[in-house]
């Protein structure tokens, strides 16, 4: 079969490999759709960052492997020992590969296993014709569900978790920076779980009218004035009660902090590469919160419930479909090169 192999930085290459063969417990899944996430563009052009160096403690896999953790597919084989899945099944797949033994994972919090590895990073991935899972990983889509869209259950997840990290209320405002895949995610994701009002505050103008498009109260260009004094003037002075950071940089979080108000909720869904400087006296004399939040937990049920019901639209977020063999030129090099072009591509493995 075909599927894209991460061999080192700015090196991913297409090649045949064998067809993987379902283990006990596992499943065979024939690949439709694939998302490119923002964390295969990391492991191409900065890699190794999650990528295991040396065997990983669960699947025992160093480089190559097969990128890609956004899929959707049909189930095509199954193991021994399956029971709940069936030959035939529209599925998505929960990417996160833990002990189940640890104490986090007897928890309950198996995003926090000390042995986490995830699908297409620690084990082959969805850049391919067909990839084995277990079976406890796959979830069903409904027909509502299309598999082009059923390729964003899994950052959705990760942008519902983001709003259950924030604690946030029924009401709230929010202002999310940087209206990228996730952070478009979670503006919708915040409206859907009750927020009064939702603010994105993105450069990109593209990016800004989608989110605008997609429900945002109102938009900001943070280069064309201070984005926190017009909050603040919107609010009545008390700024937003929820920052969401879905960008992972210096700036981003220096204007998470100045548009929350006191007790303000700042998290950091965005992957922050170099360290951050942190302003403590503003955090200090506001008693504000920072929190960080990691992939996801249990937010797979209600991102397919979201996806079906239509509270969350992600149809306009899709600028371009390729094919595997494209991957790189058309797919990488393209969100790369031309983000205010982009915002989220999905990618054809048959």
């Amino acid at each position: 079969m075909k599927a894209a192999l991460w061999h080192g930085r700015d090196d991913v290459r297409i090649e045949e490999v064998p067809e993987p063969t379902p283990r006990e417990n596992e499943v065979k899944i024939g690949v439709k759709w694939c998302g490119i996430c923002g964390s295969d563009l990391h492991e191409y052009r900065a890699g190794p960052m999650i990528i295991p160096q040396k065997p990983h403690p669960l699947t025992g896999r160093t480089p190559p492997i097969i990128l890609g953790h956004e899929f959707s597919g049909d189930v095509v084989e199954i193991g021994s020992g399956v029971k709940d899945v069936n030959v035939g099944d529209r599925v998505v797949v929960n990417a996160l590969i833990y002990c189940g033994q640890c104490f986090y994972c007897g928890m309950g919090e198996y995003n926090m296993c000390i042995k986490l590895g995830s699908t297409g990073l620690a084990s082959d991935g969805g850049f391919a014709e067909f990839v084995t899972v277990p079976s406890y990983a796959t979830y069903n889509i409904p027909p509502e569900v299309t598999y082009e869209t059923g390729t964003f259950v899994e950052p959705l997840a990760v942008a519902i978790r983001a709003v259950k990290r924030a604690r946030a209320q029924v009401g709230n405002t929010a202002a999310v920076v940087g209206a990228g895949p996730i952070g478009l995610l979670v503006q919708q994701a915040a409206a859907a779980c009750g927020a009064g009002k939702v603010y994105a505050i993105e450069p990109l103008a593209e990016r800004r009218e989608l989110a605008k498009k997609l429900g945002a109260t109102e938009v900001f260009d943070p280069s064309e004035g201070d984005v926190s004094k017009e909050i603040h003037a919107l609010t009545h002075g008390m700024r937003a009660d929820v920052a969401y950071e879905c960008v992972g940089n210096q700036g981003a979080f220096d204007t998470a902090v100045r548009v929350t108000g006191r007790r303000g909720m700042i998290v950091m869904v965005g992957l922050a590469i170099e360290p951050l400087t942190v302003p403590f006296l503003r955090l200090w004399g506001h008693e504000k919160e920072i929190t960080t939040s990691q992939g996801y937990v249990d937010e797979f049920p209600p991102a397919i419930a979201f996806l079906a019901d239509g509270r969350v639209q992600v149809e306009s977020m899709i600028t371009g479909k390729i094919t595997l063999d494209d991957l790189v030129e058309k797919g990488f090099k393209e969100l790369i090169e031309h983000p205010e072009e982009n915002i989220k591509i999905v990618v054809s493995p048959q």
